[in-house]
């Protein structure tokens, strides 16, 4: 597990100790026209390193963020119905939680394509999203949702703050993993809230992430990968107390930290004690904590493998549903392409009639499942396993079985 590697994101302290080596990786948030299938594209190192200083876990920087969320970003959160209605159940807990009404402000970082503020817009609480990718921001628009392009951090919020908007909620919900310089964001987010309000962090928990073998979600777009420990350090620094902490099924195991202003002194909740404590005990803060991830990696890749082979010697066909980051990263750690996996498909328009990064494997819209009629559909977002198991129901009606591959290969149906 020694590398020589940069220092940690958060902290500063030098980097010595590498948690997974995933090889050499594509982009895993871009598509390839098919005009270009033969041309080359950029693959980079993807390795996942722990600081032992503050625990944070972080893929070093080889790519701009600018390289990451261009003009055209194909992620667009409202084709997951089950995260829509995540969503607004988020809305109406914070709604009911903290008051809010006509006379707030919310303002969401990574506020995407509008899929969480227009439940705030609907319930008349006056709301900004702030977002890099200007094509996910116009989609919002469309929704009622207005959005600043940008890249959220210190100087875009006092920005902000200097036009008016002092929010009483400061949310975000998956674009912390999404941040190169985690010191400038946070202090944007204490910037920008007001001296009561409230600050809301959703991400993966990286707790989930080790025990379930979740290594597909490590890619260059996600440059961290936080604990309780990690984040709770990383808040104090800029004058940030998490005050209580939600664990959520989504995203294969996530937390929600509601924190506010230390100047504030806000009453931390028992189950932040609580978290920290069974994180504590799992021996987060140590290295043993994290000595047999790689195996376990390997052991995944070899049993995706060899169903596959076993698969294609049976002469029956294996398609893909879905085209996530996370299917790439799988994708291109395995080596697998188009002979063991024919094509994926996926309900975004802006990921169908393309070819996935390295791999290029073709993608076309979910029609193409009853045209061609696979023997197994390998379910690439398997955190929606159920949402997805539903909607492809009908595949049973020519024998078809549902697989997913983490955190081990299960046949579904």
């Amino acid at each position: 597990m020694i590398a020589s590697l940069p220092d940690c994101r958060s902290c500063g302290t030098p980097l010595h100790h590498s948690v997974v080596d995933l090889g050499l990786s594509p982009l895993c948030q871009t598509v390839i026209p098919p005009e270009k299938a033969g041309a080359g594209e950029p693959f980079y190192p993807l390795r996942a390193d722990v600081c032992t200083e503050c625990w944070l876990v972080q893929v070093p920087d080889v790519v701009s963020p600018e390289g990451l969320f261009q003009q055209v970003y194909p992620y667009f959160s409202s084709f997951s119905d089950s995260w829509l209605a995540h969503a607004r159940r988020y809305v109406e807990q914070a709604i009911d939680t903290l008051g809010l009404d006509e006379s707030s402000q919310v303002v969401e970082v990574g506020a995407n394509d509008g899929y969480l503020l227009q439940w705030f817009v609907k319930a008349g609480v006056p709301c900004l999203g702030v977002d890099p990718a200007a094509n996910v921001a116009e989609a919002a628009r469309e929704r009622g949702v207005e959005v600043e392009v940008a890249f959220f951090g210190r100087e875009v919020a006092e920005d902000l703050v200097a036009r008016g908007w002092r929010p009483d909620l400061v949310c975000g919900a998956n674009v912390m993993a999404q941040v190169p310089d985690l010191n400038d964001f946070v202090a944007g987010l204490a910037t920008l809230v007001s001296d009561e309000g409230t600050v809301t962090i959703e991400f993966p928990h990286l707790v989930t992430l080790i025990e379930h073998t979740e290594f597909d979600t490590i890619y260059h777009e996600h440059f961290s990968y936080f604990s309780l420990l990690s984040t709770e350090s990383l808040f104090a620094r800029h004058g940030l107390t998490v005050v209580d902490v939600e664990e959520l099924p989504t995203h294969g195991g996530s937390l929600r930290l509601w924190a506010r202003p230390t100047a504030s002194s806000p009453r931390v909740g028992a189950r932040v004690e609580e978290l920290r404590a069974r994180e504590r005990e799992l021996r987060v803060d140590s290295l043993d904590y994290y000595q047999a991830f790689e195996g376990q990696v390997q052991r995944v890749r070899r049993e995706l493998l060899e169903f596959l082979f076993a698969e294609a010697e049976a002469g029956r066909t294996v398609a893909g549903y879905g085209a996530p980051g996370k299917g790439n990263t799988l994708l291109n750690y395995c080596g697998i392409r188009p002979d063991l996996l024919a094509y994926t498909v996926d309900r975004n328009p802006a990921k169908q009639h393309v070819l996935l990064p390295g791999s290029r494997i073709p993608v076309y819209p979910p029609e193409r499942l009853a045209e061609t009629k696979p023997d197994r559909i390998l379910i690439l977002p398997w955190n929606l396993r159920e949402e997805i198991a539903a909607q492809l129901a009908y595949t049973a009606e020519w024998g078809a079985k549902l697989v997913v591959p983490i955190p081990r290969l299960e046949v579904l149906s």
